[in-house]
């Protein structure tokens, strides 16, 4: 089985402090940050969506197949029927300025522009605008040093480590003297806990039974395939301390999130729910599912039910069409009562100050070099 390319993830190596004996001083180096999400189709037209689909589903960090057979499924089966489901659900979750997971990025950007006095830009993984182009943009302005931001708090193949992929190739192609810094997943750091629990509280309704927390999900086998220590069985391990896998085990840092955010809001563990959405295909992926999760809730006692989405930080698709509008009318069809979706950290002022917090920690290391 595939194991994870630790050279992909050198954000993880520890900057060494070294003599600069060099005649080009850090100092005379421009820094500039990229900030970098998921990517959205650029309208909700069938091509556009179609379009989007295809470069993200074929990366092979999200659907795992040898070429041939991922080419079969995606471009074969589910680029005939999806594109045209999909645009139809983009249409409800669509704002007047576009995709709100671009809007709420760009508005991100913004926020931190005013808050640091250096060159802020974003880039996407699929469609617009790409890594490529907010390197492009950095470079322009004269960024030789970047810190590439992942807007992924938890680790997974088909996010960070695919972003990280992904501007290695871009860097190595077109900026061969650009130098990149990483932002290690955040998941645990008490900056981003504390603006992700206060948000949260702010949401909260006075009453309600439980609060689900509800994570993209990933297939099982991702799992292994991104464990460096080949001992990972998708079970109690998660829960276990200091073990070394748990830099990359998906599974593990969506339950540490949870747990962390519960002891902020003092709420006990039986009103502490875990789910994770979004699967596709007949493949196991970690479980419980989100949609089978909500149907059974009401029938255990459970109608006033309030849902968050930490795996994302801005609301997109997954969180306000599948969750938001969808799961809400899953849930209340199955006897729910109340169903409360909390809102992603989106621009909120905290989540701006967390950025800045952990991007500065980046651009420090540069000095060490």
């Amino acid at each position: 089985m595939a194991r994870l390319h630790t050279h992909n993830l050198n954000f993880l190596i520890p900057v060494q402090k070294t003599q600069n004996t060099g005649n080009h001083s850090t100092q005379d180096n421009k820094k500039g940050i990229l900030l970098v999400n998921l990517g959205s189709p650029r309208s909700t037209e069938i091509e556009d969506v179609k379009n989007y689909l295809d470069e993200f589903l074929m990366d092979e960090k999200v659907i795992d197949y040898r070429w041939f057979f991922r080419n079969l499924l995606v471009r074969g089966i589910i680029l005939r029927t999806r594109p045209k489901k999909s645009a139809e659900a983009y249409k409800t979750v669509w704002t007047p300025k576009g995709s709100p997971l671009i809007v709420y990025t760009e508005k991100l950007r913004d926020k931190l522009l005013k808050k640091m006095n250096l060159p802020v830009e974003i880039a996407m993984r699929y469609a617009q605008p790409s890594i490529e182009n907010g390197m492009k943009a950095l470079a322009e302005k004269g960024v030789t040093q970047v810190v590439l931001f992942p807007l992924y708090p938890q680790y997974a193949m088909s996010t960070t480590e695919t972003v990280i992929e992904k501007a290695e190739e871009v860097k190595k192609e077109k900026f061969s003297e650009v130098q990149i810094h990483y932002v290690t997943p955040f998941y645990n750091k008490n900056s981003y806990l504390d603006a992700l629990a206060k948000s949260i509280k702010e949401n909260l309704p006075k009453e309600f039974d439980a609060l689900m927390f509800s994570y993209h999900g990933i297939p099982e086998r991702h799992l292994y395939k991104t464990d460096p220590t080949g001992t990972c069985r998708i079970g109690k391990c998660c829960f276990e301390k200091n073990r070394p896998s748990h830099q990359f085990c998906y599974r593990h840092q969506c339950y540490k999130t949870t747990e962390e955010i519960a002891k902020r809001l003092h709420l006990p563990k039986d009103r502490i729910i875990v789910s994770f959405q979004s699967r596709l295909g007949k493949d196991k992926w970690i479980e419980p599912y989100t949609d089978e999760t909500l149907e059974k809730l009401p029938k255990k006692g459970i109608k006033n039910l309030v849902v968050c989405c930490p795996a994302f930080v801005s609301d997109c698709l997954e969180t306000l069409e599948e969750i938001a509008i969808g799961g809400k009318n899953s849930f209340l069809r199955a006897g729910g009562e109340n169903f409360h979706y909390i809102p992603c950290l989106n621009d909120n002022d905290a989540w701006v100050e967390v950025i800045k917090e952990l991007s500065e920690e980046k651009l420090n290391e540069f000095y060490l070099i």
